[in-house]
């Protein structure tokens, strides 16, 4: 019986054999002769490259063969480190690099040993300036024409970065590059940042080795919701230990390039620093804050005039440039309060804290690369800023500028009464209007707004002593964040690839800057580009710019649709830097023309449908596909997700439903929860007795007390939310334990969304929802099962 099993199995094992030969070769030689190279596509132009060749020899045996060891793919001869930093929401006009009333003395040494780029443009908004960065093409052909968190289902809006479309990232790796990411990603799609996955359009998964940070759009500085790769982590030490993220993420990126060079001395890295300063919420140190008490109590409206007259002195904006003027819908600072201009001046004084301690944060990542002797060729890419600054804030800036996302405008009153928190772990700050827009001078408009230079022209920084000659001079010529990836291309003298993984790939649509590194006059090779965030759009074509705004940035919800009526304004930029003078009467021919092209670009790149939608896109919702789900059901003590990824409930009739074992001594602790200190909910026991907070931006406030005490043993706790049908989402809260009522309380209003920290099971572990508690107040008792479910009703 065993013979019958022989044959067979040897078949197998030969057939393999005869497979691998055949495949690598081997089987068309002859033993003791050398092998041929087979053919392989190595010009750089498929990714990952073949798999090298043998070109040893193969005898009988070892001692008359000789080994040909594969080798990793090395970079070409010489190619420079790559450090690509990009600041978050920083207006033209903000450092003192470019005229701005904030110190960054870092920066400014890189300007002046570098080039400034004063014509360099990004989308408007975080995810599609950072997505267009790092592929190269524009930012609805990538298909995140919105931010990640408000994807729909159109190919230029879904929030993921199509295969078609690869990032440098993984471009330089498959070329002999160390790669990494630290601080804020926000180009996962946000149903997929989850343990669930799947992982391929996570940093790690877009060429990027390693990632340290956050991957949504915005964090608590000093209670971050942080990633190791793919895999949640704690911060190291407490805010009163010290702890920040910004310069948790400075250590990890100066400790990376160091063990990358330590571990092989000539191998090239591409370090892709995406700070999270000056995104909201604004919270630098203390120190940082005190700094600049007192220093903008003349407001914004002086701000900008000082700015003007500074960047006409350094040549940063050409002479005769125009101030544009203060659009009648942001109030001048006079008009304001006492009360106001004292919480505004003191917002301001945060932010620009703020500004400071990141250009610090950068600084010592560009001093940690000149103490090891690598600052010399490594090709510094510094955009400042993914958007101008942010209007987000509101007319009176906030407290919680989460809320204000949201669409909650909580008004001068809560500031004011908090204003000695500002900028510390408790609060969310954002500055109003007035400063972002002065903080964007000498432009029009702020961050979101596509149509206008203060919503898309940042600065561009470009550092890199061994390769350019030219120190501390301005090029003027006009370019976008498309050209940023064939810029590193053609200085480290990659091809760019056709095929990735099996994939082919859209070309890419940016053109490369090296041209102008060393002639100043030189033409520029960008001619065209267009311009759409949420239906603010233009267009820029050989010197003329057409544009169309809809809305007010501040406005972030109910915007309607009647952007088909907007007007549109014409400006000639060769001679108009700041779109200051508006020649729409004047030149009807031109205007039709440009907005033709407009059509014809929004065409070419998948731009349309045009939807001015904003905070109504954070629905997770529009990111499900089939029934939506109306139950979600979990097991022990030990799931974390991020929120829009567990149960929708809130403002929905709803039950939670926890079978719990209780141990003779009782139970403490979080049995579920979402959110965190500014907005959430949280099921616990305190006491011995259950317990349900809910809270909201100041609007709801209520920790409902449970009126029995939950025993030893089997039980099951249950809560009934039944809302009452209005537009704020109130309702009312029922407790239950073991079938019997035990207790209730009116929820003045709910959200369908709740920060950004995650929903979990078993704790709550990073702010504490409920005052009660302090993180990360894991239950003692045991979760069998915890099931939620929405109302029939």
């Amino acid at each position: 019986m065993r013979s019958r099993f022989v044959l067979p199995a040897l078949v197998v094992v030969i057939g393999s054999m005869c497979g691998w030969l055949a495949a690598s070769g081997h089987l068309t030689e002859t033993f003791g002769q050398e092998t041929k190279p087979q053919p392989a596509a190595a010009d750089g132009k498929q990714l990952p490259k073949p798999d090298p060749a043998f070109k040893g020899k193969i005898g009988e045996t070892y001692r008359d063969s000789t080994p040909d060891y594969p080798q990793p793919v090395k970079a070409p001869k010489g190619a420079p480190n790559v450090l690509l930093v990009l600041l978050d929401d920083v207006g033209f006009g903000m450092c003192s690099t470019f005229g701005g009333p904030v110190p960054t003395p870092h920066l400014d040494a890189l300007a002046k040993n570098g080039l400034t780029y004063n014509q360099f443009h990004t989308t408007a908004l975080c995810s599609p300036t950072r997505a267009a960065l790092l592929t190269g093409r524009n930012h609805h052909s990538c298909g995140t024409g919105v931010i990640i968190e408000m994807g729909t289902g159109y190919p230029g809006y879904t929030g993921i970065i199509p295969q078609s479309t690869s990032v440098v990232a993984q471009t330089l790796r498959d070329n002999g590059y160390a790669t990494a990411m630290f601080g804020k990603a926000h180009n996962t799609p946000e149903p997929e940042i989850s343990p669930a996955g799947p992982f391929h359009n996570w940093p790690t998964g877009q060429g990027f080795e390693y990632f340290y940070g956050f991957n949504q759009g915005e964090t608590n500085q000093y209670y971050p919701t942080l990633y190791r790769n793919v895999t949640p982590v704690a911060q190291t030490k407490s805010p009163e230990q010290g702890y920040h993220f910004m310069a948790d993420m400075t250590d990890e990126a100066i400790a990376w390039t160091h063990n990358v060079r330590a571990a092989n001395p000539g191998k090239p890295w591409f370090n892709y620093f995406s700070t999270s300063g000056v995104h909201a919420p604004h919270q630098p140190p203390q120190e940082y804050r005190d700094k600049y008490k007192g220093k903008f109590d003349y407001g914004w409206d002086r701000q900008r005039e000082l700015t003007h007259a500074r960047q006409l002195e350094m040549g940063i904006i050409p002479k005769g440039t125009k101030l544009t003027p203060r659009d009648p819908n942001i109030p001048s600072w006079d008009s304001r309060s006492a009360d106001a201009k004292k919480v505004f001046a003191r917002l301001m004084e945060n932010y620009a804290g703020y500004m400071e301690y990141t250009d610090h944060q950068v600084g010592r990542l560009i001093d940690s690369l000149a103490a090891s002797g690598e600052l010399d060729n490594t090709l510094i890419l510094y955009v400042v800023g993914d958007n101008g600054a942010s209007a987000e804030g509101g007319l009176e800036g906030t407290f919680s500028e989460l809320a204000s996302l949201i669409g909650v405008q909580l008004g001068l009153e809560s500031t004011i009464k908090r204003i000695d928190e500002i900028g510390g772990p408790m609060s969310e700050p954002h500055v109003p209007v007035g400063w972002a827009w002065a903080m964007n001078a000498p432009f029009q408009w702020t961050k979101q707004v596509a149509s206008h230079f203060g919503g898309t022209r940042n600065p561009l920084v470009v550092h890199w002593p061994k390769g350019i000659k030219a120190r501390g001079e301005i090029r003027e010529q006009f370019h976008h964040v498309i050209d940023v990836v064939p810029t590193i291309l053609e200085a480290c003298r990659i091809s760019e690839p056709k095929v990735v993984n099996g994939i082919a790939q859209k070309p890419i649509e940016g053109v490369s800057m090296l041209y102008s590194f060393e002639d100043a006059k030189v033409k520029s090779r960008r001619t065209t580009q267009y311009f759409e965030l949420a239906t603010n759009r233009a267009i820029y074509n050989d010197g003329w710019v057409a544009c169309s705004r809809y809305g007010y940035p501040w406005v972030t919800a109910g915007r309607g649709m009647d952007f088909v009526n907007a007007p549109w304004e014409l400006y000639h930029i060769t001679d108009d830097f700041s779109q200051a003078v508006d020649l729409a009467a004047k030149e009807p021919e031109k205007l039709k023309e440009l907005k033709a092209k407009f059509l014809e670009e929004a065409r070419k790149y998948d731009v349309f449908p045009l939807d001015p939608r904003f905070s109504e896109r954070l629905d997770p919702k529009l990111r499900e596909s089939g029934e939506p789900r109306t139950s979600w059901t979990y097991y022990g003590n030990n799931v974390w997700l991020p929120e829009p990824i567990g149960p929708q409930l809130f403002p929905r009739s709803h039950s939670i439903t926890a079978e719990l074992t209780i141990p003779k001594e009782g139970a403490e602790g979080v049995i579920a929860c979402a959110g965190a200190f500014s907005a959430g909910w949280s099921l616990y026991i305190k006491d011995g007795k259950p317990a349900f907070r809910y809270t909201g931006f100041e609007i709801s406030d209520i920790t409902i007390v449970g009126t029995v005490t939950v025993p030893e043993g089997k039980v099951t706790l249950k809560t009934e939310f039944t809302a009452d049908g209005s537009a704020d989402g109130a309702g009312t809260l029922k407790l239950f334990v073991n079938g019997k009522p035990a207790g209730v309380g009116k929820i003045k209003g709910t959200f369908f969304r709740h920060g950004l920290e995650p929903f979990e099971v078993g704790r709550d572990s990073i702010t504490a929802v409920s005052p009660d508690y302090k993180t990360p107040s894991a239950f003692t008792g045991t979760i069998e099962k915890i099931t939620f479910e929405l109302s029939k009703k």
